[in-house]
């Protein structure tokens, strides 16, 4: 198996568009628009060979129709997305327990069904790259510090799903959609203030991003050490909740519908 090299190409304001490279041929992934996916290709000298899309938000798919319009003839992409969602060129149709094997570059991605920010909204696991590491692409689900906001789900659906990716080996790498991580931790400290690896990662993220560097992808044993979402049920969490809302935190639904909602609207 070729290593492959995973690369966070910035597009909008914040999003990342991933691009994953046997050094020849590339995949896709979330490209909601063109321009940035054609100029990496374009320097790297790649080509491009499929796409994977997490969920319908423009912002994700946006691209997709260009891409397929300039791309050679001979060359046809394969478009990987949600079945339980309305979008377009889609060529593979995939729900959770589904598999997607691209040819070149060379992976295998299980499929995972994380509704709550969208409703038919999926993930991308890969078990393991040529060095044994794994992978997930996981769109607006899971952030750096944070999650997505519930615009078609339930906070039960958003922590089933959350659950979901937090119940992966601790060295998967996440490769989330969106450059939001200075300011969820900002939030995640007001959540729980004591936490020492948040303090130290709000240091290590702000160097980063002193330098133009993204901050992702992280892991998920770090997301269950600092961010706030996975960690509803720790009692720090839902003791600042309980005093900072004034709600009673019967459970760690509460406390996650709670904090979700606090984000919202937290400035």
């Amino acid at each position: 198996m070729k290593s492959l090299e995973y690369v966070p190409v910035p597009a909008f304001e914040d999003n990342y568009i991933w691009l994953v490279s046997d050094g020849r041929d590339a995949f896709a992934v979330d490209p909601g628009e063109a321009a940035p996916v054609r100029a990496y290709l374009a320097k790297r000298g790649w080509r491009l060979t499929a796409i994977l899309l997490t969920h319908h938000h423009q912002d994700h798919v946006g691209g997709v129709a260009e891409l397929l319009r300039t791309q050679p003839a001979s060359q046809p992409l394969a478009v990987y997305g949600p079945a339980g969602e309305a979008i377009d060129h889609l060529t593979e149709r995939l729900r959770g327990g589904d598999r997607v094997r691209t040819e070149s570059p060379a992976a295998e991605f299980e499929v995972l069904d994380v509704p709550g920010h969208t409703s038919g909204h999926i993930a991308y696991f890969q078990a393991a790259d040529s060095h044994g590491t794994p992978h997930v692409f996981c769109g607006d689900t899971l952030f750096a510090c944070g999650c997505g906001r519930l615009f078609e789900g339930t906070p039960n659906q958003m922590l089933a799903s959350l659950d979901a990716l937090a119940a992966l080996p601790g060295a998967t790498e996440v490769h989330c959609a969106h450059e939001y991580t200075l300011s969820n931790i900002k939030f995640a400290l007001a959540c729980e203030p004591d936490n020492t690896d948040l303090h130290a990662w709000r240091e290590e993220a702000l160097a980063r991003r002193a330098r133009n560097e993204p901050t992702l992808p992280t892991t998920i044993a770090h997301e269950r050490a600092v961010n706030p979402f996975l960690r509803a049920d720790v009692a720090a969490v839902q003791s600042t909740l309980a005093e900072q809302l004034h709600e009673t935190v019967p459970d760690r639904l509460t406390s996650f519908t709670l904090m979700r909602e606090w984000k919202n609207r937290f400035r």
